[in-house]
């Protein structure tokens, strides 16, 4: 088995290094890349040019920054048409379930199963995990994989991809947050008494949101208050306005209603999520 990396950055070469570590043959181009990416990549098979890494690849790992999913699908397609090559593509880019969607048009009849990584490059740490859906999965998983751990999430291409927008909101949006509050809390002074009381109370489980939803009334108004402040730190006022929206949603559904004493704690999470918004 060949597998072609598009492209061999932090991340791609990482995973790269987790195929040539388990004896995959692992290929790849740095044609036109920096020297950087040419150092992370002395792990693997490198070729001169794009249709040499798809006319030998069985499978094909894209690793791009996500604004370049789709111009990198049809490049993948047309190296495709030049070579002959039918390679199976596996998109790992962190995208959204309708980017997919241009992607595989972009493939122009390549076979896709969709692609998202939660966590570091396997060259840095142990453990992370990769998500695939597609008709074409279990190719995937059978790769010989190591110190990752490869997971199912069924046949319809779009779902690994969906399930990465989710926790990615999380991760990458609870960073965003930090930043803006650390900014803020600098400019108002109190930058270290924040870092001595932030991550007491970060909610961390979903009877959290259930109970927090009863309080989103007056919620609403906070977060304009916070949004003021943050402007005044000069910052963008339009993130916490976007967040009391969210809160004035919350609190036209069944959970508001409530109060943070009549949560069940044990409370199944999916009927968490049918409470948090109006009903029809």
């Amino acid at each position: 088995m060949t597998v072609g990396i598009v492209s061999p950055g932090h991340m791609g070469a990482g995973l790269g290094f987790s195929l040539v570590r388990g004896g995959e043959r692992v290929v790849a181009t740095i044609t036109g890349r920096s020297a950087r990416t040419a150092r992370l990549a002395r792990d693997l098979e490198l070729l001169p040019d794009l249709d040499a890494v798809v006319s030998v690849s069985d499978v094909l790992l894209v690793v791009t920054p996500p604004a370049e999913a789709v111009a990198a699908a049809a490049e993948i397609a047309a190296a495709a048409q030049r070579t002959g090559a039918r390679p199976l593509v596996v998109d790992m880019n962190a995208v959204s379930p309708a980017t997919v969607t241009a992607v595989q048009a972009e493939l122009a009849g390549l076979d896709l199963v969709d692609g998202s990584i939660s966590g570091g490059p396997p060259s840095v740490v142990d453990g992370t995990r990769l998500y695939f859906s597609g008709p074409r999965v279990a190719e995937v998983l059978t790769l010989s994989w190591t110190g990752v751990e490869p997971i199912s999430m069924g046949g319809d291409v779009g779902t690994a991809s969906a399930l990465k927008m989710c926790t990615a909101s999380v991760y990458k949006g609870t960073a965003a947050l930090l930043a803006h509050a650390m900014v803020t809390a600098e400019h108002h002074g109190v930058l270290d008494a924040f870092l001595s009381d932030v991550g007491r109370n970060i909610p961390g489980k979903p009877v959290d949101v259930a109970r927090a939803a009863t309080k989103a009334h007056r919620y609403v108004g906070e977060m304009h208050e916070i949004a003021a402040t943050q402007a005044d730190a000069g910052l963008s006022p339009a993130l916490f306005a976007a967040i009391a929206a969210i809160w004035r949603d919350i609190s036209g559904g069944p959970l508001a209603k409530g109060d943070p004493e009549s949560v069940n704690a044990a409370m199944p999470a999916a009927e968490i999520v049918a409470g948090l918004l109006p009903r029809g």
